[in-house]
Order: structure tokens, then sequence, then C-alpha cells
């Protein structure tokens, strides 16, 4: 359905969705006057990621698209604009309330990025992250389409060890789980408004995408621990979101599992400033989190169960102190993919 029509903008929506619909947004120069451009791309920028700095090469002469599609927590958009630079500032970032990151792939030409001292060219076939926090400058030279998930480090940081270290480095998605992050992306683009009902499910499918194709690139970083370490500490991690309903789990069992020494795997956790077992409980709340989402015929009480809590006080509790909600709560302001 479409709802208005602001400032060169379009708004799809679908009401019945609730929290986990698929809102539409689109956005074009077309019908913007030349000398409106410039302020009216400005707002496009700051309403769809966050306040930057652009950079027109004629402003008068610009002409962008925007879409961008809300999927539960995460947002996903495109957009095509001539020669362009985007600046987070200094100025930007001292209201800043949470951090976010923007995964970007360049579709028809490179994009040059500079965040924390570091500087990277990304060419089509590859991505970047960008820390939302951190002043940056994101540009290309000649006309571009960009894919953009945009994600709260809380929500990325749940699944993938250390989210930062990935972040002004270029991705190779020519192949293996980038490559398969990369076609949900643009095969996401082109679903159909009526699908919003699993817009949610999607969204999260997305960020788990995501995370397994950073993990198959976390070997390339040793700027934090050498990557002895960082393979012993994947591997851990990786047991233990494996066997999240297996009541043996315990730093004894991820020990054994990964051939190494209890003493050892509590240093490499260590080295995350968390211990193991504060991990366990963390991946445990998320997956019980995430399996009240998605089913109404488990109890709060068979779901708590089957990843470790016995005791339901404790466990709403820990929910509680982890996702500022209940799980009752929770359940309730979660929406169930339905068939059309």
């Amino acid at each position: 359905m479409l709802e208005n029509k602001r400032h060169g903008a379009y708004r799809f929506s679908n009401s019945a969705l609730g929290r986990g619909r698929m809102d539409i947004a689109a956005h074009s120069t077309s019908d913007i006057r030349p000398n409106q451009r410039a302020a009216h791309w400005n707002l496009v920028i700051s309403e769809t990621y966050f306040p930057l700095q652009l950079t027109f090469r004629e402003a008068s002469t610009f002409s962008g698209t925007l879409e961008r599609r809300q999927m539960g927590s995460v947002s996903l958009s495109r957009l095509a604009t001539e020669p362009l630079q985007y600046e987070r500032r200094p100025t930007h970032i001292s209201h800043t309330r949470e951090e976010e990151y923007l995964i970007t792939v360049p579709r028809l030409s490179p994009v040059e990025f500079k965040q924390m001292g570091r500087e990277v060219r990304c060419d089509p076939g590859g991505f970047i992250l960008e820390r939302g926090d951190e002043p940056y400058r994101f540009s290309y030279d000649t006309a571009n389409e960009l894919s953009v998930l945009k994600i709260s480090k809380r929500s990325l940081a749940e699944k993938v060890r250390d989210p930062d270290s990935f972040c002004a480095r270029t991705i190779d998605c020519r192949g293996g789980l980038p490559a398969l992050f990369t076609s949900m992306m643009h095969q996401l683009h082109a679903l159909p408004i009526s699908a919003g009902r699993a817009a949610e499910v999607l969204g999260r499918q997305m960020v788990e995408v995501l995370a397994l194709a950073l993990d198959e690139n976390a070997g390339s970083d040793d700027h934090v621990r050498t990557s002895v370490r960082a393979g012993h500490l994947r591997r851990a991690e990786h047991v233990i979101r494996k066997n999240l309903s297996n009541p043996a789990l315990s730093p004894e069992f991820v020990a054994e599992a990964c051939g190494i020494s209890k003493r050892y795997l509590h240093e490499l956790f260590g080295d995350t400033n968390q211990t193991v077992s504060q991990f366990i409980r963390d991946e445990r709340l998320v997956a019980s989190r995430d399996l009240i989402a998605s089913s109404h015929t488990l109890s709060m009480a068979e779901i708590s169960y089957r990843f470790g809590f016995c005791d339901q006080a404790q466990f709403s509790r820990l929910f509680r102190a982890r996702f500022g909600q209940t799980p009752s709560e929770w359940r309730r302001n979660a929406v169930l993919p339905r068939s059309s």
C-alpha cells in the first residue's frame, strides 16, 4: 500500500504486520528542484543511516535514488547516485545513543574508505564495514550503486567476536560465505512488499550469514591476537554455539572438544574480557530469545530448560537484564511469520 509522498519520498507498509513488518521507503531526486537537491539528499541520507557531511561534484545537477527496507532489527537499502563523498565527523557523533555498523557492497565502481587510521579501496566483488560512532570518510569518483545493511553493534556483537577488527577492511565476496551474504542482499532488494510477514526472520538470517562470512575471514586479522589463538577461540565458540541445548556444556566439555586444556581455554577467553561461563550464558540467552520469537508452541519453561536454565525466576531476571524485557514481554512483542 502506498501511504504518502513527502519531499520526493514514497513509503510503503503493511499495517497488519506489526513489529515484524517490512517498511519500504523510496526516495528520488527526480522531482526535486535543482537548488534544493543537496539539502534534500542530506536529509535522505541522515534519515536512512545517520548524519553525514555530503560533498557533491555538482549539487544542482546531482541525481540519486534510494530504497530502504526495514527487516526487524536491521535495515537493507539500495542507493544509486552520481559521484559523492560522505564524511562522519566528530560533531555528528557527539549525540549518538547507539553504536551501529554499515556493511556496504559497491555494485558498479570502486569506493574509497578511511577510518581508524586505515585506508582501503573496495572494488565490486567485495564489501566493507563502517563503524558509525567513529569518524570516517567514504567516497566514489564515478556513478555507483551500493547495497547497505545497517545493524546495531549489540546485534552484531552477539554473533561476531570483536566486530571492530573488521572495520576498514575489504572482505572478498567472490566466493564462499561472503558471496552468499551479498547474494542474499541482492535477492532481498527484489522481494515483493507482501513478503513483509517474514521480514524479521529474514533480517535475523542475514545477520547469521554475515557473522559466518566474517568468521571465515577472521584469520587474516592479527591485530589483537595471534592467528593460532584466534583459531582456537573460534573453534571454542563454535563448539559452544553447537551445544547450547546440551546439559553437559561446560568449560571442561569445551576444552575436551577442542583438544586443549581448560587453563588454556580460560586464557583464550581472557583476551575477550569475558569468562567461558559468561559466554555460554549469553549465547544461551540469545538462543532462548530467538526461539521465543519464532515459536508459540513451546512454553517458557520448555525453552528455558532446553538451554540450561532450571530456575524460571533466574532465567527471567537474566533475560530482562540482557534484553530489557521479560521473556513474556518479548513474546508478546514478537511477530511470527504467517503464510500468505
